[in-house]
């Protein structure tokens, strides 16, 4: 075998970047969708162009490098900036010729934390991208699916502690993730159905504890996709601590939101069991929308008894009626006879003389003097969403379904988004909708891109 020797470098080179680039590489697919998506966004980026002093780094080369990032999993900005630096994809992707000059990391932070941010210009080129899927016919409106998937924060696990045991006014506790939490408890009505958390993250507040992830407890946010079924486009997304609470009603608001910003609305809505709440499946049924929801279902009693579904309810009289044909009155409140109890269920009671000489006592409430029932305020929309189970279209729900949580599936494990990289609700918001851009782009590129003449003919030889 022979050995290289000396140096065969050459002076000058004939060197054309954009001949460097495989036809079937992802950055040159995505490009014409990213361009245009750009130059319609280009009014709304003009603000942070300067147009005295220095020369302002391009918002769109930065937007640009962010894809790049989120596409391949670099989402730290200093890694970021070496790889574009030594990519030729990446900088022809950016617009960046060999000796143009990288911009610095710390120019992220500066406009991500401040610009982009007031200037919402994520969920602006978020929402463009699903227009540019809808305007392929990527998007068919018919049936959207929803799910949340826990995205560990960046804050130790280790680290919890009680709600009072923080000092919010120590030095070490003015960061921005801290300010946005303390902003939020002034904004935030009192709920009586949320619980405070027993543990908090001191360095990141607004992250949730949680044991869904992998079983492991953790502090955590919520990612909630919102698809549509026919061809898995995310039509919305949303940050929130990673509650099951948060995560339901952060669906009331994405359904609304995608009904006003691109006047969508499905027909049928396919979700899990912890979906299947009465507050939750009564809005739904309200605005229209076929709940292909399993119902969740509270522990009922174990020893054989009576359940509450034994009991038919009565909408005329508004009274349960028991197996044996006794009524069970509705319990009212004296000075507001229309009052539900805590959770939104109303209490029904039998009568003392109804139950004592009662055959079937022992089966119906052995223990105590007469039979009391629960019924939720929206059993009839829960009724509705139990009577769908089991037919055809809930199957087919069913089945696709599993398209949202692929959609998490590809996230962690080929854009290695398993962790967050910035802190509080508005990075998470950040964070979750490049991710959401990315996959989407993906989805588009793959729908609209075909290979050249001469590439299809090498592949058939």
């Amino acid at each position: 075998m022979g050995r290289q020797s000396g140096d065969q470098s050459q002076f000058f080179y004939l060197f054309n970047l954009e001949d460097r680039i495989p036809p079937s590489h992802l950055l040159r697919r995505i490009h014409p969708i990213v361009t245009q998506v750009l130059a319609e966004l280009r009014e709304k980026l003009k603000p942070f162009y300067s147009e005295i002093g220095r020369p302002s780094i391009d918002p769109e080369l930065m937007l640009r490098m962010l894809i790049v990032g989120y596409c391949y999993g670099i989402r730290f900005e200093r890694k970021l900036c070496e790889e574009v630096e030594l990519h030729l994809a990446y900088r022809w992707f950016c617009r960046l010729g060999l000796e143009d000059k990288v911009p610095d990391h710390s120019t992220f932070s500066v406009n991500r934390h401040g610009r982009f941010r007031e200037g919402d210009i994520f969920r602006q080129l978020f929402e463009a991208v699903v227009r540019a899927c809808m305007g392929a016919g990527l998007v068919k409106g018919e049936g959207f699916a929803v799910d949340a998937s826990v995205i560990e924060a960046d804050a130790s696990r280790y680290h919890g502690k009680a709600p009072d045991e923080i000092d919010w006014s120590e030095p070490k506790r003015q960061t921005r993730a801290v300010a946005e939490f303390l902003s939020g408890l002034d904004d935030d009505e009192p709920n009586v159905e949320r619980k405070i958390p027993k543990v908090i993250s001191p360095t990141d507040p607004c992250s949730a504890w949680t044991a869904k992830a992998n079983k492991r407890v953790q502090f955590g946010y919520g990612l909630n996709y919102m698809i549509d079924i026919e061809n898995a486009v995310i039509v919305d997304v949303e940050a929130t601590p990673a509650r099951t609470y948060d995560e339901v009603a952060a669906t009331k608001t994405m359904i609304e939101r995608t009904e006003e910003r691109f006047d969508l609305k499905p027909e049928r809505l396919a979700a899990d069991t912890a979906y299947g709440t009465g507050n939750f499946l009564g809005w739904l049924v309200g605005t229209g929308i076929t709940p292909h929801i399993p119902v969740w279902e509270g522990p009922g009693p174990d020893d054989g008894t009576f359940t509450r579904h034994d009991f038919v309810f009565d909408a005329s009289s508004d009274t349960l009626i028991c197996p044996i044909g006794k009524r069970l009155q509705r319990h009212r409140y004296p000075g507001n006879f229309s009052r539900a109890t805590k959770g939104n269920t109303r209490n029904y009671r039998a009568s003392t003389f109804d139950c004592r000489p009662c055959p079937l006592k022992s089966k119906c409430c052995p223990n105590v003097s007469v039979r009391k029932v629960t019924r939720h305020v929206n059993e009839d929309a829960r009724d509705y969403a139990r009577s769908l189970k089991g037919t055809t279209e809930f199957e087919k729900s069913r089945d696709e379904r599993k398209r949202v949580e692929m959609r998490f599936a590809h996230l962690k494990t080929h854009h290695r988004f398993e962790r967050m990289r910035l802190r509080g609700l508005s990075g998470a918001r950040d964070e979750f909708h490049l991710a959401a851009i990315v996959q989407n782009l993906k989805t588009l590129a793959n729908h609209i891109w075909r290979p050249p003449p001469n590439m299809s003919a090498e592949c058939g030889a």
